[in-house]
């Protein structure tokens, strides 16, 4: 046997293509092609010795869907070998598995740093939830490396960001900020939802945690919630383990399949989403009464080499700005008739949100005017559609926004 044909029985060395067709398949006795839905809370024991052993963690098989299920177990595996990781947890929502990366790994007393550009629940997590637990935070602007510095004390334990950020893909240096915090012995976790795990590899930059709303990209039709937590076996059985088996935050195994078949195109779509969104951006840029386009793959903007050292794509998520503020980006968005007006993102279908009136809503205007969140700030994740029809409809929002 060649060493080529090595490769084949360690789904680690696989494509990512063909980690997320194949990946975590357990097949029961009856041979199915497609994944199994265990859909059971609870599993039986041939006798009350090997119910002991079960709950002892002699013998291997599973208790109760809340702690692990075997449909469950085969999406962690294929998230797992997809994002390059030694651990997965999956949880019910995104934000179940960014509450229980933070809180897990911190106590009362303890410190957590945080660019201060986040998705509003992230930043509520953070700035309102922790320090009621006695856990004090600091916001910084993530591209500043010396508010990173600057920020840490005695107690700081953990960093949080993502990258890029929620609306205004603003970008954190992952390596940097890594060798950072490692210095004064902080964890790392990374929400790398907007640049998914096809674009982006926060483990390989230094990350120690890494952080997903599957119902964002992986599921990718609207049709699910769930999350994911990557990190080290160290990590999730220090951490992340008990908080998980314990709090009751399962992923249900139906979401669990579904979300297996997403992964299977996870890689195709990705690949169109973010070629339309190129082609968005530019014609966007031309468009009278937009006053501003912000793109991760467009060299105007302010980090593109910074995004270009760290992601392989420029992303499916468009933010722009047009004049007239609130009153012109409503008459836009109710304009469009392909472009759907919801809150979600990474879906089949492009969706179009008002950021300071929805996902951002509950910061303070001041705060929203500190990351840019302006009143005429469009967000725009874009779909499977054909790009020209989109563009088409985009110039019938704009010629609206225009009055």
């Amino acid at each position: 046997m060649t060493k080529d044909h090595d490769k084949l029985s360690d789904p680690a060395l696989w494509s990512p293509d063909t980690q997320l067709v194949h990946g975590g398949v357990l097949r029961s006795q009856y041979g199915e092609t497609s994944e199994a839905l265990f859909l059971t809370q609870g599993f039986v024991y041939a006798n009350s010795e090997e119910a002991e052993a079960r709950f002892l963690n002699k013998s291997p098989g599973y208790q109760y869907s809340r702690f692990s299920n075997p449909t469950v177990a085969m999406f962690e595996e294929r998230v797992r070998l997809m994002e390059g990781a030694e651990d997965c947890r999956s949880f019910a929502t995104g934000m179940a598995a960014v509450t229980g990366a933070v809180l897990s790994c911190l106590n009362a007393g303890d410190h957590i740093v945080s660019a201060r550009a986040l998705f509003g629940s992230c930043r509520y997590i953070v700035e309102d939830l922790c320090p009621r637990f006695g856990i004090q935070s600091t916001l910084v602007d993530g591209r500043d490396l010396a508010q990173w510095e600057a920020a840490f004390r005695p107690n700081t334990k953990a960093v949080f960001f993502e990258t890029p950020s929620n609306p205004t893909l603003e970008i954190v240096d992952i390596a940097a900020v890594c060798q950072i915090a490692h210095k004064h012995g902080a964890v790392v976790i990374v929400d790398n939802v907007f640049a998914t795990p096809m674009l982006q590899k926060p483990l390989k930059l230094g990350a120690d945690v890494v952080v997903y709303s599957a119902t964002k990209h992986i599921d990718g039709q609207g049709r699910c919630l769930g999350g994911a937590v990557l990190a080290s076996k160290q990590f999730i059985k220090d951490y992340l383990h008990d908080f998980h088996r314990q709090t009751g935050p399962a992923l249900s195994p139906f979401n669990a399949w579904v979300m297996l078949k997403g992964l299977e195109t996870l890689p195709i779509r990705v690949e169109r989403q973010c070629a339309s969104a190129a082609k968005l951006a530019d014609h966007l840029a031309g468009l009278p009464g937009v006053s501003k386009v912000i793109y991760c793959g467009r060299k105007d903007h302010p980090q593109y080499d910074l995004a270009q050292r760290q992601m392989t794509g420029g992303g499916q998520i468009v933010t722009f700005e047009v004049a007239g503020g609130k009153e012109a980006a409503f008459r836009f968005l109710n304009a469009l008739r392909i472009a759907k007006i919801s809150n979600n993102l990474g879906d089949a279908k492009s969706l179009v949100t008002h950021p300071s009136t929805t996902t951002h809503q509950r910061l303070k205007p001041e705060a929203r005017a500190e990351l840019g969140i302006s009143d005429g700030m469009i967000r725009l994740s874009v779909g499977l559609e054909a790009a020209d029809d989109l563009a088409l409809d985009l110039e019938t929002g704009a010629k609206a926004a225009r009055g």
